[in-house]
């Protein structure tokens, strides 16, 4: 069995940040372990038409590898790609990353003080594991009654089906979440009719995109610092955006933008009032697009303001109980974000599973580390979802705690590190706390920010300049930790 220092699962921005944080910081012994066969995670999963970030560009990407060459404001999905691959290569990642390996099961042992990682390539061992697959990794399928009897074509938007022509189709598209705002427009011109099942009104605001003319892509190719300044530019704005997720009051003044958009792009009262949220913007994930609203006026489109109830043969019947014959279904109903398939793989020494400590309300220390967990990170993890930044600031932030975790551990010789329950548990009743004030639970409405248990498992109630404070030092006084030398029975290497 190959033994290493530390095992990364998952090679999307979260596994590539971590293995080259890990290399800058003199740890070579590592691998990655990605159940796909090529790097970029979301990036690489996602290509339905009209993918793009809703996060400016300088700010989506990492701040030590800066891309002077984005084409546009807000960077479509190919050209994110292309950057995560280019980083990647750059700092010699892809030598690390074993391809079409995916994690089974992981195993924590207490007598030997290393994790056993089965893997559909075989049996690794590590003295820690980083969980990098991130929260949207695992595309949520709604269980319909008779979907498995329907006889046209069904694909999620994160595993869109570019084999099948949408042209003279008719389609229904169940979702109105960030991927369906994208792929709607994109693909509305093309079919015969688009029937939309809206359960649940979103917030549109317009999205200030544009490509960037070659004179201001010039100056950030050949200025010294002009990258950094447009990142902290647009990171002033976005956190002022987030001061009213935590004052919902001035989110009520900025919706008046929605409202506006919505008013000017959509004629019809009957339809501008069924595409009229009643909620607080912010309470769902905000939405951005100047072409969502125009291509549901469309003749050929048709916003049904209900769930689906079941589907008969081609025959997909509403909550109202009206029925439409299509050729195909395309859900955009997002991800299993807060029941994430590794709750179920990931086992403590007692054999339990992350989702037999959690119960359905994922919880962790900062968001980074779990107590029952010894030696384990979990990249984007519960508890540090916001509403208005770019996850790399989230992921940077994270990286910097395990960074000096990890460098702690190897230069005190602990072989074990496990976040203190009480300190855990403190931590996460202060987020509660905090969190009953925000837009994202005071706001009205149900969003995937909260878990099977009506709890906010997702969000972090605070700017984010304080989590980067936070996870600025690694606390050791939070952590049991030991010096003990792993057995001496352990796994070779």
């Amino acid at each position: 069995m190959k033994h290493y220092d530390i095992l990364i699962v998952g090679a999307g921005i979260s596994g590539i940040g971590a293995a080259i944080r890990l290399k800058q910081s003199g740890i070579d012994n590592f691998a990655v372990l990605e159940k796909g066969d090529a790097l970029g995670g979301t990036w690489r999963d996602n290509t339905y038409p009209g993918c793009a970030c809703d996060v400016p560009s300088a700010l989506y990407s990492y701040s030590f590898a800066p891309n002077r060459e984005w084409s546009r404001l807000f960077a479509g999905q190919e050209e994110i790609r292309q950057y995560i691959e280019r980083t990647a290569a750059e700092h010699g990642v892809p030598a690390h990353v074993k391809f079409g390996t995916e994690m089974q099961r992981a195993q924590w042992s207490e007598q030997s003080r290393r994790w056993t990682v089965d893997t559909s390539a075989g049996t690794f061992t590590a003295n820690a594991v980083i969980a990098a697959a991130g929260p949207w990794n695992e595309p949520l399928v709604p269980a319909i009654p008779g979907l498995d009897t329907f006889t046209g074509e069904v694909f999620h938007s994160s595993r869109w089906n570019h084999t099948y022509d949408l042209t003279g189709k008719r389609v229904a598209v169940v979702g109105t979440g960030a991927s369906a705002v994208q792929f709607v427009p994109a693909i509305q011109p093309t079919v015969e009719s688009l029937h939309l099942y809206q359960r649940t009104a979103q917030w549109v605001l317009p999205k200030p995109d544009h490509t960037l003319p070659g004179v201001e892509r010039a100056i950030l190719r050949r200025v010294p610092g002009a990258i950094r300044a447009l990142r902290r530019v647009e990171y002033a704005i976005m956190e002022s955006l987030g001061l009213g997720f935590r004052h919902p009051w001035i989110l009520r003044m900025i919706q008046q933008v929605g409202k506006a958009q919505l008013r000017a792009q959509v004629r019809d009262p009957k339809l501008r009032k069924a595409l009229t949220p009643d909620y607080t913007l912010g309470c769902k994930r905000l939405l951005l697009s100047n072409t969502y609203y125009p291509a549901l006026t469309r003749s050929n489109v048709e916003v049904l303001a209900n769930a689906v109830q079941s589907v008969r043969g081609n025959v997909v019947v509403g909550s109202d109980g009206a029925e439409r014959e299509v050729d195909a279904i395309i859900f955009g109903t997002g991800f299993h974000i807060l029941d994430m398939p590794i709750g179920s793989r990931v086992f403590d020494g007692e054999g339990r599973s992350l989702d037999d400590h959690w119960k359905g309300s994922p919880q962790a220390y900062l968001g980074t580390t779990v107590a029952g967990f010894p030696n384990a990170f979990v990249l984007l993890g519960p508890a540090l979802g916001t509403g208005h930044t770019s996850a790399f600031m989230i992921l940077e932030a994270q990286l910097e705690y395990l960074i000096q975790a990890v460098t702690q551990a190897r230069n005190n010789g602990w072989t074990r590190m496990e976040p203190r329950r009480e300190v855990q548990d403190a931590f996460n009743a202060r987020v509660q706390e905090a969190l009953a004030t925000t837009v994202y639970n005071a706001g009205g409405c149900q969003s995937y920010f909260l878990d099977v248990n009506g709890r906010n498992s997702f969000n972090w109630p605070w700017s984010t300049d304080r989590m980067r404070q936070r996870l600025g030092r690694f606390d050791e006084s939070a952590y049991d930790v030991s010096r003990e030398p792993a057995s001496a029975t352990a796994t070779s290497r």
